[in-house]
């Protein structure tokens, strides 16, 4: 009979099962966490496709039409001047390449019919007609190279006026993009706040219905799904809030929390130490069993070989039982605060823990 008694389960204790079914259910809920933050993300993506304010449209509503046209009608006359030029150069250089090399070629004749001069001898018709001809075409490229060069000023006169006649124009523009911007700025600005106020109102419930489910499933052995749930959701919320609210709002939003966090938790500890509950007493009083203290004032539980030794919660494990064990079990209480700590079972008649709630021998369960 108390065979079996010992062997059933208390339907009050669960069970922790194999550390590999632990771990498992640590590890999926994480995965779930990891899954439900990605489908948040999906829906909070899918509402920031909400299209806003367009700058193009706001600008047609405050800038003059012809005005902007005329502003890129120059910018591409400026563009083709600068091409114009960029080929006038390109031939200058040409013809200045030309320029040198017949201006060597004739340098090189005229030595040649001042050494003939002094030396008497008559130069060849064939290189007096060279010198002629070379002559000519210097000639001729000196004046292409003056034309060219004109040319080149005469573009960079008309590119001058054209950029001073484009500054004049964007100094007008910019004057209506002003309000067209601060328009802009307005409308994205309240568009931005509109789509964390969408988001807030989609994630806000959500949270809150997490936060009840953990409060609420906190014994289930469905809590890990509600902590999941609640933790991805708080996540995507804290998220949301530092993308859209300016940072000098933040650190308050976040000092705000963490105060309610610190002071619920710091209420919740306090409340346990003067309102334990019944699981952590059990705790509190099967530690303090574990290592041979009063679990109300933790003074040494001195019976049996013991009896004459002292200990602490640190030097538990480095005492030096004695050789003689007294085997002899009898009631006992702490002579320090008076709390009976070993008394007779009503059921066995042999000796159990008074602050436990089963017995050791026969499994018979008080309330402690």
């Amino acid at each position: 009979m108390n065979q079996n008694r010992t062997t059933e389960m208390n339907p009050k204790q669960k069970p922790k099962g194999p550390w590999i079914n632990r771990l498992a259910t640590r590890l999926f809920t994480l995965v779930l966490a990891i899954l439900l933050f990605w489908l948040l993300c999906f829906l909070v993506q899918d509402i920031k496709s909400i299209k806003g304010p367009q700058y193009s449209v706001i600008e047609e509503q405050h800038v003059d039409r012809s005005l902007a046209q005329r502003a890129q009608t120059l910018e591409k006359q400026i563009a083709e001047l600068d091409r114009k030029i960029n080929n006038r150069k390109e031939e200058q250089s040409v013809v200045g390449d030309t320029s040198q090399n017949l201006q060597r070629t004739i340098n090189q004749l005229i030595e040649l019919q001042r050494l003939s001069i002094q030396k008497d001898i008559t130069l060849a018709e064939s290189e007096q007609k060279n010198l002629g001809s070379s002559l000519d075409h210097f000639l001729e490229s000196q004046k292409k190279y003056q034309e060219v060069n004109a040319s080149i000023s005469q573009l960079m006169t008309e590119k001058r006026k054209l950029a001073d006649e484009k500054r004049a124009v964007e100094q007008r523009l910019a004057q209506q993009r002003e309000p067209a911007q601060k328009e802009y700025r307005r409308l994205s600005k309240a568009h931005r706040l509109k789509l964390a106020g969408i988001q807030l109102l989609i994630l806000l419930p959500l949270l809150a219905a997490g936060v009840i489910l953990v409060i609420k499933k906190r014994g289930s052995i469905y809590s890990p799904l509600s902590l999941a749930f609640a933790g991805a959701t708080l996540l995507k919320v804290a998220l949301v809030i530092h993308e859209y609210f300016p940072a000098r709002y933040i650190k308050y939003i976040f000092l705000g929390v963490l105060l309610l966090a610190v002071g619920r938790l710091l209420i919740h500890f306090i409340r346990t130490v003067a309102f334990p509950k019944a699981r952590w007493l059990r705790k509190q009083y099967r530690e303090a069993y574990e290592q041979f203290l009063c679990p109300v004032c933790e003074y040494p539980i001195r019976i049996g070989p013991r009896k004459f030794l002292y200990w602490t919660r640190r030097t538990i494990n480095k005492v030096v039982m004695p050789k003689e064990q007294d085997a002899g079990e009898e009631p006992y209480t702490c002579p320090s605060c008076g709390t009976t700590l070993f008394e007779k079972c009503p059921s066995c008649q042999n000796i159990r823990h008074s602050l436990l709630p089963h017995c050791q021998h026969c499994g018979a369960e008080k309330q402690v």
